[in-house]
């Protein structure tokens, strides 16, 4: 069976921009492109595709998946093992977290308030499905004394500071859909992107951590880390490079 490029994008959930990439990169090559151009995948591309995407859940880079999955050792089936070993692992810490937002949704439709038992198992699941997921590349960048600090201060967050928190990410993420398509990150709707993410910042940041230089290369950051590049793309395309450049445009006003 054969598919198009869009037939693909659409089976996998994936955009046809993302498969050209793979093909610019010769990380996944069409099984053959015919004479107008278009490119054609087989099952075997298929199958490769479905590799690279469990790879991707685990936050590894392109990069690395391209020297995986070319490597002379590489075996498919023991990789499809592996990977699901780590589903079940995953899915008793989904389970979990799942128990405590379930209360907590409870919590609130009853209009309680949530235990500070509660609260303080909510908050180390937070820190650690964030040390899981962007932990090796953040303690490399800042060093380990400074995000221990900071998962100590989220660590310490009162109940109406994590709300806040969670408005303000909410916030970002809405100015981002609607300023990303004009682009123009100098404008109005640009320049309040970045002061809710300055503000989003302070309140997750250590004290003696935050400067205009800081702020300004975690944002770069997000343009050149995969992991932190695609939790920004899943909210608009466009959205790590925006960002950057509001944030800098905020800063030099």
């Amino acid at each position: 069976m054969s598919y198009s490029i869009g037939e693909l994008a659409k089976l996998a959930g994936i955009s046809t921009r993302t498969l050209r990439h793979y093909d610019a990169i010769d990380l996944l090559k069409p099984a053959y492109v015919e004479e107008n151009g278009y490119r054609i995948y087989s099952e075997d591309e298929v199958k490769m595709l479905q590799q690279i995407m469990f790879y991707r859940e685990f936050g590894i880079t392109l990069e690395e998946i391209h020297a995986i999955v070319n490597s002379s050792e590489f075996d498919r089936l023991k990789a499809l093992e592996t990977h699901y070993q780590h589903l079940k692992s995953e899915k008793v810490r989904i389970s979990q977290l799942m128990n405590t937002v379930e209360n907590t949704i409870k919590i609130y439709k009853e209009d309680l308030t949530m235990s500070k038992k509660e609260f303080e198992g909510f908050k180390k699941q937070q820190i650690k499905a964030n040390e899981e997921k962007y932990g090796e590349e953040i303690r490399e960048k800042y060093g380990d004394d400074v995000i221990d600090s900071s998962n100590k201060k989220f660590g310490n967050l009162t109940q109406e500071q994590y709300e806040r928190i969670e408005k303000l990410n909410e916030e970002i993420s809405e100015a981002l859909v609607n300023a990303v398509p004009e682009g123009k990150p100098e404008s109005a709707e640009g320049q309040r992107v970045a002061e809710l993410h300055k503000e989003w910042l302070i309140m997750v940041w250590p004290d003696d951590l935050y400067s205009e230089e800081a702020h300004i290369g975690l944002a770069q950051m997000y343009t050149q880390d995969e992991r932190f590049k695609k939790y920004y793309e899943d909210i608009t395309e466009g959205a790590a490079d925006y960002l950057y450049e509001a944030i800098k445009v905020f800063y030099n006003k």
